[in-house]
């Protein structure tokens, strides 16, 4: 089977499985289909909102599992399953589907060659290179294993494939039409994310946050356009752009609370057209990020009031000051404690010793699930990693071989095995632990 074959050859270096009642179970099913579904994923990413072919094959999957109805374009491409075995709690299981505007350039054999017509009307490469695929396929393996062992737990399973995670925007429109009204309204939220700086074999929970906040924020420059030999006669947005962005640099230094983590990044900058030309207009677009609401209203306030100080500085009339524009944005992410200690406890004595590690966050990366579990909706969330490298490609890194690369990069790649066999794994168990007869 080439999934099989190809996922045995991605990693030199075997990382250990853990192991419960289900592994064997879970590794004949990878081992038959699994490994080919995913393979299929990794080929084939889409772009946000723009996801029909993964959703269609999602929703073959799913409804090819006994006992599990199927409704398809919930949000726009969005896919949920429901599994009922009498009465009980409802669980909520996500996973999202996209993929990213990025060229693959990881050297696996089944490197993604795709381009996609965006929402935006931009035809770019398309990669999964933040292991979205990983989730989807650990989610079929997640609805048949449920779908066998009913007679261990009672209750609804909602399965909800998301579109769109990476604007940021495919959980609320799920929300908003209708997941929690036309479908079973869980008590219970539960996703999972691969990792690619966690060691293959293991997971983490927080019992508090587990994600930053995100802003997506447009900023539109204007200038006054001229000749590039007679500067003086316009005003340069280009020049007003770098003293934008390095000012930018002061809101984090000077201005947030030392002890309160936020990040400002400008990601792009486009401007003009040739060599001699001072273009009219800059546009910039950046993240925001923060770790607590104040923090965050702060970094965007302040990137306002700095857009619109520049303008003045350089004499802009207030017809062409500064435009600021948030476009996407999420709330931080974080796990209800109580239940957090309630399955980090379960997995651990289920999945053995040194699987559950402790949670630490290592950067300030954004997650859109917390729009499942917002506050007044009164619904428990659950997010917890699930290590993508082997413990060897780690080692190697700190010994000054490859870097392991990070998360929407082009060079991303991840363990596939163990990644999806323990992500079926932990989200069974979970299920089982919340939906106990």
């Amino acid at each position: 089977m080439r999934g099989l074959a190809l996922a045995a050859a991605l990693f030199a270096s075997t990382p250990a499985f853990a192991q419960s009642e289900f592994s064997k179970a879970v590794k004949a099913d990878y081992d038959k289909s699994l490994a080919s579904l995913w393979d299929h994923f990794h080929r084939n990413p889409e772009l946000s909102f723009k996801e029909e072919k993964t959703a269609a094959r999602m929703a073959q999957e799913l409804r090819a599992i006994p006992g599990l109805e199927v409704t398809e374009k919930v949000g726009g491409t969005g896919v949920v399953g429901v599994m009922k075995n009498g009465a009980g709690p409802v669980v909520l299981l996500r996973a999202d589907m996209d993929g990213l505007p990025v060229q693959e350039k990881s050297g696996l054999p089944n490197a993604s060659t795709v381009r996609q017509v965006g929402v935006d009307g931009i035809e770019f490469p398309v990669m999964h290179a933040c292991g979205h695929d990983v989730h989807i396929t650990s989610l079929v393996g997640t609805a048949r294993l449920l779908a066998a062992n009913k007679a261990r737990w009672k209750g609804t399973v909602v399965f909800a494939v998301q579109p769109a995670e990476e604007r940021l925007g495919g959980a609320i429109a799920m929300v908003k039409d209708g997941l929690y009204t036309r479908f079973p309204k869980p008590q219970y939220a539960l996703a999972f994310h691969v990792a690619a700086g966690l060691k293959a074999g293991t997971i983490a929970a927080s019992e508090g946050i587990q994600y930053s906040s995100s802003d997506a924020v447009d900023v539109i420059i204007h200038g006054i356009g001229a000749h590039g030999a007679s500067p003086n006669t316009g005003k340069d947005p280009v020049y007003m752009a770098s003293q934008f962005v390095q000012a930018l640099q002061g809101i984090i230094s000077r201005e947030r609370a030392p002890l309160s983590p936020g990040v400002i990044t400008v990601g792009a900058i486009h401007a003009g057209s040739k060599h001699n030309i001072i273009s009219d207009r800059a546009d910039l677009q950046l993240t925001v990020r923060a770790n607590d609401e104040a923090t965050r209203a702060q970094l965007l306030a302040a990137i306002k009031r700095v857009a619109e100080g520049v303008g003045t500085l350089n004499g802009m009339p207030k017809d062409k000051m500064p435009e600021v524009k948030v476009s996407e944005g999420t709330p931080t992410t974080i796990n209800d404690a109580g239940l957090a200690r309630r399955l980090n406890s379960s997995l651990a004595k289920s999945l053995g010793p040194g699987v559950v590690v402790p949670f630490v966050q290592a950067g300030m990366g954004a997650e859109d699930f917390t729009y499942f579990v917002t506050p007044g909706l009164n619904i428990k969330g659950y997010y917890f990693g699930v290590g993508g490298t082997p413990q060897a490609d780690l080692d190697a890194e700190k010994k000054g071989g490859p870097a392991v690369a990070g998360h929407h990069s082009p060079l991303f790649k991840i363990a596939p095995e163990p990644s999806i066999r323990l992500g079926t794994e932990a989200m069974t168990l979970a299920v089982l632990d919340l939906l106990k007869p």
